[in-house]
């Protein structure tokens, strides 16, 4: 998680919510990614998304089951579907979010019987930091 806390420091300077994103296999990260919707103008540019297609294109596969994802915030309902499809193995979200998150949050896409996949979910894992880090960013822009 402090290698997911970095990448969203990173957006955070590029102007971007300061979300971050790691994916690792076999103990090593494969992607990093911050957010980019704005850097890219993309909407779909969220931090796991970016991380996702990163590491399927490092290892030549749509498919990650072995893979395990790492995120300052809990997903949106995009990206649950983008975990999910990617066969993410286990999912470990920082900050809750009570607004957009779609895990423990809203629509808990996960648990619903139309979603194919279901990672193990580890929520809080640096939550103190991931949403220091929002608050922070928020606080400043208003």
């Amino acid at each position: 998680m402090d290698l997911a806390l970095k990448a969203a420091e990173i957006a955070q300077i590029a102007g971007e919510v300061p979300i971050g994103c790691v994916v690792v296999r076999d103990g090593e990260v494969i992607a990093s990614a911050g957010n980019r919707t704005l850097t890219d103008r993309d909407p779909t540019a969220h931090a796991e998304i970016v991380a996702i297609r990163d590491a399927a294109r490092r290892i030549g596969s749509e498919r990650l089951v072995d893979c395990d994802l790492y995120v300052t915030l809990e997903p949106c309902t995009m990206c649950a579907g983008a975990i999910s499809s990617a066969r993410i193995r286990r999912l470990y979200y920082g900050a809750a979010d009570p607004k957009g998150g779609a895990v423990d949050s809203g629509v808990r896409f996960f648990a619903q019987p139309t979603c194919h996949h279901v990672p193990e979910v580890y929520p809080s894992v640096g939550e103190t930091e991931s949403a220091t880090l929002l608050r922070e960013f928020f606080k400043a822009r208003r």
